[in-house]
């Protein structure tokens, strides 16, 4: 029992020795497949074609993503500042208080002038009675005011007075026609004063509203020069302050590319923030160039949603007349691999790569990249080749 027993250990020794053997085989067979050249066509690789572009007839500027509206609100009133709405990036509704400054002086000013109001109106009415006085019961008939000869006053109202016109020294009528003509100037005298009063208190009332800085619009606050307690005096910057749902570009366009713009043109444009491409409109063309560089600048418009923020540096892709449009290569940016010095790109021949060394220039649309040499057109590449893939093959 114990030596089949043993015979048993020993021939299932074996058999595990000859699965080894067969496993190396296979590993080593593996080995020597992975050490061969790769034929792209086996592999399934993404592929694409070298298109050709045309390039020349325009030219980049540059140029920087301003906000679609910014103020600068600043100080109307000397005064300490009591109130910010808030740090750079907080955003403000129409109307919504930005900044406050301190006008315990100026509401002391208004009440005084409400007291000159009061004051006015009491005179104002004071002589509209007067009016009323002197015209229904005028001075020149009341008996206390009228000279005598010691004989009652209703002796001299009958006799002196009407002897003293007869006489030709005096003139009832134009006495009593100058009574009324004060009494009237009066009445104008105290409606000027109410009205001056009223005046000094708007005045004051202007300056109150001053004291508080509002939102011209609903935007963002983008900079501010002031913090609460600071002492200001009237222009001086407060906060800078934007809307910036739409954004811009501002870019100084050479003179003889400005005249090829026109408002309303869509061109392309690259952004500095990730690369992204996109497209603007041209907004507004300065009718002025400036007399040092010879430029204009002009304004384009950003869609909506674009990414970046004011401040971004961006190319815009204008026409140039004076470059001649010709034909270039231009092959997907995810075919270029770099090895070396130069990039290189794989190119299907018969079904196997090949390896082609290029020079590119510059990007273009849809993602694709020009190229000086090292392709022609038409060319079948392997894009997002892998690391392993070399040209030639079986």
């Amino acid at each position: 029992m114990r030596v089949r027993y043993k015979s048993d250990r020993t021939q299932q020794g074996d058999n595990m020795g000859i699965r080894l053997a067969k496993s190396a085989f296979v590993l080593a067979g593996m080995l020597a497949f992975a050490a061969s050249p790769v034929i792209a066509e086996d592999q399934g690789y993404t592929t694409g074609f070298v298109t050709v572009t045309s390039s020349g007839g325009s030219a980049t500027v540059g140029g920087t993503v301003i906000p679609y509206k910014e103020v600068t609100l600043s100080a109307q009133i000397p005064g300490r500042i009591t109130f910010l709405a808030g740090v750079e990036g907080h955003r403000a509704a129409l109307d919504e208080v930005i900044v406050t400054i301190d006008d315990d002086d100026l509401q002391a000013q208004k009440a005084a002038a409400l007291a000159q109001i009061y004051n006015a109106d009491a005179a104002f009415r004071n002589s509209q009675m007067q009016y009323s006085r002197e015209l229904y019961s005028p001075r020149q008939n009341s008996v206390t005011t009228m000279p005598g000869m010691g004989a009652p006053g209703l002796f001299d109202q009958f006799f002196t007075r009407g002897f003293s016109d007869m006489i030709g020294q005096s003139d009832s009528g134009l006495e009593r026609q100058a009574d009324l003509f004060a009494s009237g100037a009066g009445i104008s005298q105290a409606q000027g004063g109410l009205l001056q009063a009223q005046a000094n208190l708007d005045a004051i009332e202007a300056r109150l509203r001053d004291a508080r800085q509002l939102a011209p619009f609903d935007g963002v606050i983008l900079e501010k020069m002031v913090e609460v307690g600071d002492t200001v005096q009237p222009g001086m910057p407060l906060v800078k302050f934007a809307y910036i749902d739409f954004l811009r570009v501002l870019a100084d366009v050479p003179v003889r590319l400005a005249s090829g713009l026109e408002v309303g043109m869509i061109v392309p444009a690259r952004l500095d923030a990730g690369g992204a491409e996109v497209q603007v409109r041209v907004a507004q063309i300065y009718p002025v160039a400036d007399a040092l560089r010879h430029t204009v600048a002009v304004k384009f418009d950003l869609p909506q949603g674009t990414p970046g923020g004011p401040g971004m540096y961006v190319e815009v892709t204008v026409p140039d007349g004076s470059i001649p449009v010709s034909a270039q290569p231009a092959v997907p940016s995810e075919a270029l691999i770099w090895r070396g010095s130069l990039p290189s790109v794989f190119v299907l021949e018969d079904g196997k790569p090949s390896l082609r060394l290029v020079r590119v220039g510059y990007p273009v649309e849809n993602g694709l990249i020009s190229v000086v040499s090292g392709l022609s057109g038409g060319e079948e590449v392997i894009l997002n080749p892998p690391a392993n893939l070399v040209s030639g093959g079986e």
